[in-house]
């Protein structure tokens, strides 16, 4: 049990790893927080700084959830797969309150996507699908990540996986994860005030 409450720490760190303040601030000398949605993520560092910035953000981000799912296991004999969901939901809790920068951070997208993946891929790819559909047909990158979180646990149950009933519980808690963190743009979204991507705004 020490072991795996270690790793539950590991992953936290690991998640908290602000990769968009320290990419805009290394890189262009800019703080993130300050421009754009505010928020540390991909999307925010796409719209401040571009793809050039946001790619290796998206990636590492990804990185962030996918690693301590699939590795961190490997150093313990509990093969549970209740532990490795437990690493991936400390990881992307970690992205959303970086200690690093005062408890702020991203809204867990990228991050959730990565632990999904090393869940389910299939599910995943279904939930990717949806989130760009979404973006592609109306501009709103917030409703591509909502819609995509509520589809992550129906995809779960369409397709195979060896976590069982499991995962499906991981998947509902990483969507109403995401779901929380975009509470604002869901009140945006009904008053018709939500911004598309590229045109500036919050989101």
């Amino acid at each position: 049990m020490r072991i795996q409450l270690l790793l539950i720490l590991i992953s936290y760190v690991a998640g908290a790893t602000p990769t968009s303040y320290w990419v805009a601030r290394g890189l262009y000398g800019r703080d993130l927080r300050k421009e754009g949605s505010g928020n540390l993520g991909a999307t925010n560092t796409y719209r401040v700084l571009g793809w050039k910035a946001a790619a290796p953000v998206l990636v590492v981000d990804m990185l962030k959830g996918w690693a301590p799912v699939v590795l961190l296991p490997l150093m313990t004999s509990e093969t549970s797969s209740e532990w490795a969901m437990g690493y991936g939901a400390a990881a992307v809790v970690g992205h959303m309150f970086s200690f690093w920068v005062g408890f702020s951070g991203g809204k867990g997208v990228a991050t959730s996507t990565g632990v999904v993946f090393a869940l389910s891929p299939w599910a995943a790819l279904i939930g990717l699908g949806v989130w760009l559909a979404t973006v592609l047909s109306t501009g709103y990158v917030s409703l591509g990540s909502i819609l995509a979180a509520v589809t992550l646990p129906i995809a779960v149950l369409l397709t195979p996986h060896d976590g069982g009933q499991s995962i499906l519980t991981a998947t509902v808690m990483l969507a109403a994860f995401i779901i929380y963190a975009h509470r604002g743009n869901v009140q945006r979204l009904i008053r018709g005030e939500e911004q598309r991507f590229g045109k500036g705004g919050k989101r």
